[in-house]
């Protein structure tokens, strides 16, 4: 049967089809409020889980700022148990940049983990659904390229090709913070709004985790700015789409929401 330009645009539709469902959100909500670094993570990505990992080692007072732009030890850490906190600190045997410290395989591990029970719990899209997804929505336009330069295309089927492209971007851009994820940062964030005086240490955790930078400069400018973690002009650019940290890898950096 000769090749025609029908058979590569049905072959998107089975594309489109299957990125669809594999960009369902599933997985149960957890009923209790996660911590700090787990909010950090569904706002801002994997540099605010570290930010938010670093602010409570300063508030425990083991880490201190170093040389200026870094981040140092400053005591020993014998009661650490969250797992992102215990891989900043063992990290840090010398002074490090808060965005380095991503870099450190077992803190990438120690992200990857935190991600992955974010999917378990429906607050994130999995690893590899999200991926694969999106590698299907990337063979949209490839798939209809070959046809094009396959077949002798008509005018009725190059103007449904317009059909599957502007699916397939529609998909591209949903965000990788499930439903249930952005409800709960917006419930989070009503609850505790940026408060404009001082707070106890769990509470100021929190707030970096859920307003970034403004609570940063709020309650720990010195920290802030002498570490590196406040730099000016910065803006959130929402959780990467194309994060990846299986395996020991991270992908793009980025902060808000999306």
């Amino acid at each position: 049967m000769p090749l025609d330009m029908w058979w590569f645009i049905g072959a998107c539709g089975v594309w489109l089809v299957a990125a669809g469902l594999l960009l369902r959100a599933r997985g149960p909500v957890p009923d209790d409020t996660p911590d700090a670094q787990t909010v950090a993570l569904l706002r801002g990505g994997p540099e605010a889980a570290v930010t938010v990992a670093l602010v409570a080692l300063q508030q425990r007072g083991v880490v201190t700022d170093g040389r200026p732009g870094t981040v140092r030890n400053d005591g020993w850490a014998t009661a650490i148990r969250e797992p992102l906190q215990l891989a900043v600190h063992t990290s840090l045997r010398r002074p490090l940049a808060p965005r380095t410290l991503i870099t450190v395989p077992r803190v990438r591990r120690a992200l990857a983990a935190l991600r992955d029970r974010c999917a378990q719990s429906g607050l994130l899209r999995s690893h590899v659904r999200w991926h694969t997804a999106r590698a299907l929505l990337y063979a949209v336009p490839v798939t209809l390229a070959a046809g094009c330069a396959a077949t002798s295309v008509t005018a009725p089927q190059l103007a449904a090709c317009a059909v599957p492209v502007a699916a397939a971007t529609a998909l591209w851009f949903v965000p990788r913070r499930t439903r249930a994820g952005r409800h709960l940062l917006a419930t989070l964030r009503e609850a505790h709004p940026l408060e404009r005086h001082g707070t106890v240490a769990p509470g100021v955790a929190m707030s970096v985790a859920l307003h970034g930078d403004p609570a940063l400069a709020l309650h720990l400018p010195h920290f802030a700015r002498g570490s590196g973690l406040l730099r000016h002009g910065r803006k959130d650019r929402g959780f990467p789409p194309d994060e990846r940290a299986s395996g020991g890898t991270f992908g793009s950096l980025g902060g808000a929401d999306n």
